[in-house]
């Protein structure tokens, strides 16, 4: 019989030559630059989500939205204005679902702070106000912050909005305030 090394040894020998390549492997990935990764293709967003490379003055909150705290939903321009009670009032780009809201004054039925979009999308913030063709129209933003134009075959009313501007949005509303819905 021969005299080896034990195999516990080897096994030993071999988990750890293979912590030490992994840590190296980690080490380098975490001191890359951004610019040094190989860029992943990101799905391009709607041109009416996109925001301006430029700063432009926002349009102010168009006439005949009613008064007082509210938000302003306005389908031609695939624009919201939020409207504190007090304040300025913020305003932002938003990309529609398939199914649109109709134009009307709606109240807040229901938030949800996270959740899965009929499309897939980890979503967080949902602010649910109305519901038609048999689904909720509602503004969300994605975890990914990555707003696009939802597939033609979905049928949802999920307007997407980007994280910062739905935490706006979010923090300006509760179960009863008002959302006007222009064309």
């Amino acid at each position: 019989m021969s005299r080896g090394i034990p195999s516990w040894a080897t096994v030993g020998g071999l988990t750890a030559a293979a912590m030490a390549v992994v840590s190296v492997l980690a080490i380098q990935a975490s001191g890359s630059s951004p610019g040094d990764r190989t860029p992943v293709a990101a799905p391009t967003p709607h041109p009416s989500a996109s925001r301006p490379a430029t700063p432009q003055t926002p349009p102010p909150v168009p006439p005949h939205s009613n008064t007082g705290k509210r938000i302003v939903y306005s389908l031609s321009q695939h624009r919201v204005w939020v409207v504190p009670r007090s304040g300025p009032t913020s305003t932002f780009l938003v990309q529609p679902g398939t199914v649109p809201a109709k134009p009307g004054t709606y109240y807040v039925t229901g938030r949800n702070v996270s959740g899965t979009g009929a499309d897939g999308v980890k979503i967080e913030h949902s602010v649910f106000f109305e519901y038609t063709a048999e689904t909720w129209v509602a503004f969300s933003a994605p975890i990914d912050d990555v707003v696009k134009a939802p597939s033609a075959s979905l049928h949802t009313g999920a307007i997407r909005v980007h994280r910062a501007d739905e935490t706006k949005l979010w923090n300006n509303t509760v179960i009863g305030s008002t959302v006007v819905v222009l064309r």
